[in-house]
């Protein structure tokens, strides 16, 4: 009777034993899926004129990841645009170039994680900004006038213009600084003798007193986005209370 006891006990705690080893067996092969896009460098993406810039993006995954997807896609708008081509690096790594054909702004990045009958099982999502700079654009100095051509010493010449910018046409260009210069009969050099601020239709006016005659010319600086541009050049002769018409 006590061996039939024994051999039972031993038959349970066997069968124990087997039942905990499956679990354990379980609980060690079983993976929560992770996907993480860890990093995207640069950010922004500074595109440059005429150039690429490539960015790498990081994607963190899992053992039961088999593979990984990446596409990028600008956040608003342009959803006819062309797929990104996606270099695929080595360990979830990818690259990605840009150039300024692609719209600036904020972009959005999608990971896809996939297993191994392509079935996908995790996504992750990252935004990072684009900075296309396309150069600065080409500016003129139209209708550029010094008035009167002829005036008394110590009287008042005017000058007037248009400062336009060339954008898929010439447009007028408001709440720029233009200077006027002079060179003086005589002279070889040019001196500044006034400035006026651009308004509706890149308009601007200035004035000066008349101290001797020379020749003007309109001087836009440019700026950031804006090529400089000069006038063409208008001569005014001054003359004094002894000169008669």
């Amino acid at each position: 009777m006590r061996k039939i006891a024994v051999g039972i006990v031993s038959a349970l705690v066997g069968g124990a034993m087997l039942v905990s080893g499956a679990g354990a067996a379980s609980a060690t092969t079983k993976v929560d899926t992770q996907l993480k896009i860890r990093d995207i460098s640069p950010n922004p993406v500074v595109v440059k004129p005429g150039s690429e810039t490539t960015a790498f993006f990081d994607v963190g995954a899992s053992s039961d990841v088999k593979s990984v997807v990446l596409s990028v896609a600008p956040e608003e708008g342009f959803r006819t645009m062309r797929t990104k081509d996606v270099k695929d690096l080595e360990g979830w790594r990818f690259a990605i170039a840009f150039n300024d054909n692609d719209p600036a702004g904020k972009w959005k990045a999608t990971a896809v994680a996939l297993d191994g009958q392509g079935k996908r099982i995790a996504t992750d999502s990252a935004f990072f900004s684009v900075q296309v700079n396309k150069g600065k654009a080409d500016t003129r100095i139209s209708r550029f006038s010094a008035d009167p051509s002829k005036v008394r010493k110590g009287k008042t010449i005017s000058f007037s213009g248009r400062l336009q910018v060339n954008d898929d046409g010439w447009e007028g260009v408001r709440g720029k600084k233009v200077n006027v210069y002079q060179r003086a009969n005589g002279s070889s050099g040019w001196k500044w003798v006034a400035s006026g601020y651009t308004k509706w239709g890149g308009k601007f006016t200035a004035k000066t007193r008349a101290y001797s005659s020379g020749t003007f010319r309109a001087v836009y600086a440019g700026s950031d986005e804006l090529k400089g541009a000069t006038s063409r050049t208008d001569y005014v002769r001054v003359y004094g209370p002894w000169w008669r018409r």
